[in-house]
């Protein structure tokens, strides 16, 4: 039996990634004690996966922003909490913030990682 494809339409995702184990993708891409690469699981909470300053998905942008990605880039403080980038600028920027961190008031500080 003969066939021949006639339209391709490739489909792909993409995904920020916001874990605090510094090498968690690459554990991913080797093989274990079976020889096999096994799947990818996907234990972390659902609060995890959103800014929590605008509360909006990592996948997506900043309400500054139009379209997500690299010139919205995400921003890690030593404190392992994770932001939009312009999110946390605009946060840092007000007086109230105190240069704290939204989510647990210690000292903003970048983290060497981001």
């Amino acid at each position: 039996m003969k066939f021949t494809i006639t339209s391709y339409n490739a489909v792909a995702t993409w995904k920020w990634d916001t874990s605090s184990e510094p090498h968690k993708l690459w554990r991913y891409a080797q093989p274990d004690a079976e020889g096999s690469y096994g799947d990818v699981e996907d234990d972390e909470d659902e609060d995890d996966d959103v800014c929590g300053i605008c509360r909006l998905a990592f996948e997506s942008c900043c309400p500054e922003c139009k379209v997500p990605g690299d010139d919205c880039p995400l921003i890690w403080g030593e404190c392992t909490h994770v932001f939009h980038m312009h999110c946390l600028l605009k946060w840092i920027g007000t007086e109230s913030s105190k240069q704290q961190c939204p989510m647990d008031r210690r000292e903003w500080g970048k983290s060497p990682c981001s």
